[in-house]
């Protein structure tokens, strides 16, 4: 028997003798157990957490798949910086630490003791006319993303969590899921930040114009080169970053997941590590959940992005931590076990 194994069947059997019928507590057991395993300890820990909230602008824009300007994205990061964002607002509420990472931003932003910058360029190309990265871009954001994180676990933070802004990164993420899974457009496109039906419809002509410009399923590095973008390819990083050192990485949603597929085509075994914090309510997410085996905490209609339902998940991975470290056993409180006569 492996060790691997052996430590599973300790520690569930360690979730099974407390008090309560065995598998009663549902996805939170089953979580404490992929936790355990993830960080190689009997008793894991979910704290200390910290998001990491990539930004980045999208050349493909200009096309009109988004409801909102590209300008959005560089006041929305000063949004972060200020303390004013939704996950700003969250994050303070569960107690976690917020970074905020300028991974291809267009605009100019002031320094702050809480923007890290990849300086890799403002932006991606459009991917409608040509590929969004070089092959040298996307490796520096995988690298930064990685190097990020894994600087971050080595300080003792326990998890991971994973966000991003970047208007126009619905796109990407759909063409990324498409090219590397063969999920349909027509399941992968919604209406993002706010399109309307028309709106989406344009969107879905775009993406498919997109696509064929570089047909067909793609190898990895070659689907961040065509389609970007530099927030998600830097995320893909910090997952594989985080992972490779035991940390447990929380998904948020779409935009997310595409960064996990990405990572999971290259590390299938660091799935593992990876927690889907919600079902998004944009359309295809079930779709990208569905190729990981991904089985979401929350579903909550949201489809925000910065992280936000990741940060609303955190709490349910302390409770799971503390059902196994804390929670008391039948022997321990004097409880009589199952009559199994």
């Amino acid at each position: 028997m492996t060790a691997d194994q052996t430590q599973l069947e300790r520690v569930q059997q360690a979730i099974d003798i407390k008090t309560k019928p065995p598998g009663s507590l549902g996805q939170i057991e089953a979580l404490a157990l992929q936790m355990a395993m993830a960080q190689k300890t009997d008793n894991p820990l979910a704290d200390p957490a910290r998001l990491l909230l990539f930004a980045g602008d999208h050349g493909l824009v200009e096309e009109g798949v988004s409801a909102w300007p590209s300008e959005v994205t560089g006041q929305m990061v000063l949004n972060f910086l200020s303390g004013g964002a939704a996950a700003n607002v969250f994050a303070r509420a569960n107690g976690l630490e917020i970074s905020v990472i300028d991974a291809g931003v267009i605009a100019d932003l002031p320094d702050h003791p809480d923007l890290y910058r990849a300086n890799i360029r403002k932006g991606t190309r459009n991917s409608f006319k040509e590929n969004a990265l070089t092959l040298e871009e996307v490796s520096a954001a995988l690298v930064f993303g990685e190097e990020l994180a894994s600087d971050e676990v080595s300080v003792g933070t326990k998890v991971i969590a994973l966000g991003e802004m970047g208007i126009g990164n619905t796109s990407s993420a759909a063409l990324i899921a498409h090219a590397l899974e063969g999920i349909p457009l027509e399941i992968l496109t919604g209406p993002g930040a706010g399109l309307d039906n028309n709106g989406v419809n344009k969107k879905l002509e775009i993406l498919k114009a997109t696509a064929a410009r570089v047909p067909g399923k793609l190898a990895p590095m070659d689907v961040l080169c065509a389609f970007g973008g530099l927030e998600i390819a830097c995320m893909a990083g910090a997952l594989i970053g985080a992972a490779q050192a035991n940390a447990i990485v929380l998904i948020d949603g779409f935009i997310a997941t595409s960064a996990a597929l990405y990572a999971l085509k290259m590390y299938p075994e660091l799935s593992q590590n990876i927690v889907y914090a919600h079902k998004s309510k944009e359309p295809g997410h079930q779709a990208m959940l569905d190729v990981v085996g991904g089985k979401p905490l929350l579903d909550l209609d949201l489809r925000l992005g910065e992280g936000s339902g990741a940060l609303l998940a955190q709490p349910l991975l302390r409770s799971a931590c503390a059902m196994l470290n804390e929670m008391a056993t039948f022997e321990s409180a004097n409880i009589s076990g199952k009559d199994e006569t």
